[in-house]
Parts: structure tokens; sequence; C-alpha cells
């Protein structure tokens, strides 16, 4: 109760009607009514000072409650994430001409690791429906992680019937300038070209086509909840790989911030890693990143706790679209 110097009268008063409350902080109706007619006896001045009363009281309690859904509303925005604009959706590209051919075997175990960083791609999410992509294509590694839909076109090797497949960049199929760019150079510049796993190969073409083309596009990443962060480095160089991004599936830039730090920008490594020179460490860790395609930006509020360590893969609740 809002204490305010009154009459002696009206606190006389008031302290008949207070204790009449009930647990919700109401009156009794028979209280009340009771309370009221006696206050009929008193002059205009106290009437209006218990309306006085009241009505502060109800704005206090206004206010306190209003305080408190911001205070929630900030808690959730801070264990989560927020997007810096609109949420832009990546929106599938034209269809373009292309070849394709494939690398490794049926178990596709020569295509982990590979350029982009993503090491075994089974535990990261990325399974065999993965590409190698010509260096026209894979853009110093910025293409690492957009989503490709293929289909074999022209050819007799390609399947009836099966429309397309959709494979992730994950890796770099390099040039070979001792072979024509027609004849066995198939990842040279200009060229575009997709080197596929032979799993995802086998699901447009028979595998002893050896080189087939194809109708390629951009399409948006479908990923299953928010952006993974992958650490490496030492207690002076954060090392952070970004997997499972959704939407254009690429990151054009990133920034890192510890609960006793700013915003710090962080540099391209190579593939889908960036770094930090900083001493990071006890603090728990936001990430703001940039969609390369979109150029939406997303922050990633406290992703990592203050005991996070190297070598561990901690994730978002937030994505691209």
């Amino acid at each position: 109760m809002v204490s305010r110097r009154l009459p002696a009268t009206f606190v006389d008063h008031w302290a008949k009607i207070e204790p009449a409350r009930t647990s919700t902080g109401t009156l009794h109706k028979t209280t009340f009514k009771r309370s009221w007619k006696e206050a009929k006896a008193l002059n205009l001045s106290i009437l209006t000072a218990v309306a006085v009363a009241m009505a502060s009281d109800l704005l206090c309690s206004w206010r306190f409650g209003l305080l408190c859904l911001l205070a929630v509303i900030g808690r959730l925005a801070a264990t989560t994430g927020s997007y810096g604009s609109s949420p832009a959706r990546f929106k599938p590209s034209a269809w373009s001409l292309a070849h394709a051919t494939f690398y490794g075997d049926e178990t596709a175990s020569e295509t982990m690791g590979g350029a982009c960083g993503y090491g075994n791609l089974f535990q990261t999410g990325y399974g065999t429906d993965t590409a190698a992509l010509s260096s026209t294509l894979f853009n110093d590694g910025h293409a690492c992680g957009q989503c490709y839909r293929i289909k074999c076109v022209q050819s007799p090797w390609c399947f009836k019937g099966v429309s397309f497949t959709t494979v992730t960049a994950t890796n770099l199929c390099p040039p070979n300038w001792s072979e024509d760019s027609n004849a066995g150079g198939w990842c040279n510049p200009p060229q575009a070209h997709f080197d596929m796993a032979k799993p995802a190969f086998m699901k447009i073409a028979r595998w002893k086509a050896g080189i087939v083309p194809v109708m390629h596009r951009r399409v948006p990443c479908e990923r299953a909840g928010g952006i993974r962060f992958q650490f490496q480095g030492n207690g002076y160089w954060l090392l952070v790989y970004v997997m499972n991004v959704g939407g254009g599936g690429d990151v054009a830039s990133m920034w890192v911030k510890g609960s006793r730090t700013g915003w710090m920008s962080m540099s391209h490594n190579w593939g889908a890693s960036y770094q930090a020179f900083a001493t990071l460490g006890g603090q728990s860790l936001s990430f703001k990143l940039t969609s390369y395609t979109t150029k939406e930006t997303i922050v990633a509020y406290n992703v990592a706790p203050p005991n996070w360590s190297v070598g561990m893969t901690y994730k978002a609740n937030v994505n691209f679209h």
C-alpha cells in the first residue's frame, strides 16, 4: 500500500477497511459496502484522498506488471537469438548447364573432411548427398554449405523418371591443369562442375557413365534446428567451423562477443571457418552472422557457456531461412 500523508480520520477509517482484503488484494463485498457507508460521514476531501490512494495503488501494480513482462521478453531474447532485420527467405535461382562426375565409392568415405572443414559428414548431418565444386562455383569457400538441385540431361545414362537430387557443397574440386578442360580437366576454370559423392551421383545416372551433362540451380537449404558452431584453437585463438546453416547455406561475415567484451569481427580462415585472435576463455559466447547470398544478419546469443572448450560443438536457436 502506498503511504501518504492523509487526515487522521481517513487513516483510522482505512485501517478498518484494509484488514478486510482477501488474499488476492480485493475487498469482500459486504465489508466494503459497510465501510463505504461509514465513509459518507467524512468530508469530500477525505473521499477524494481515498480515490487518489486507490488509483495510485492500481497504477503502481500495473507498472510493476509491465516491468515484469518486459524483463521476461528480454530474458528470452538473451538466451535465444534475434534477426537483425525481417527474415529474408532465400529463393531458388534459375537453371544453368554444367557437368557432373563422382569420386569415391558407394560408402562415400573419401568425401569425409574436405575443403569446407565439415569433418565426418555423417556426424555433422550432411551424409552422402554432397558434392565438391569447381573453383568457379566454390568462390574461395563462400559456397560451403550451399544447396544445389541437380538433374541429369541429354544423356542415355540418365535415369528415366528421376527428376533431380539435392546436394550440399562440402568440398573443392581443384583444377587439373595437366588435362584439357574437356578431357579430364573437368574442374578447370571457368567451367561449372560438380564432382559428386558416388551415392548422390547414382541417384540421377548410371555410375558407368563417368560424366554426364546436368542442369543445376541453387535452392534453399532445409536444416533442422539452429546453426551449429564447432570450436578449435587455443586460449588466444578461437577457430569456429559454422555448420547446419539454412536458407542460402552460406556465411559472408561473422562476429563474436564474450560476456565481458563488445562485438569483435572474425576473419575468414578457410572453407566454412572463421577465427578471432582474442582471449575469450571463461566467458559465454554469442555470435552474429551475415548470409553471403541474402545479406541477412542474425544474432545467436549465449551459444556457448562460460566453461566452453575446444573440440566441442554448440548449437544456436536461430537459423537462416
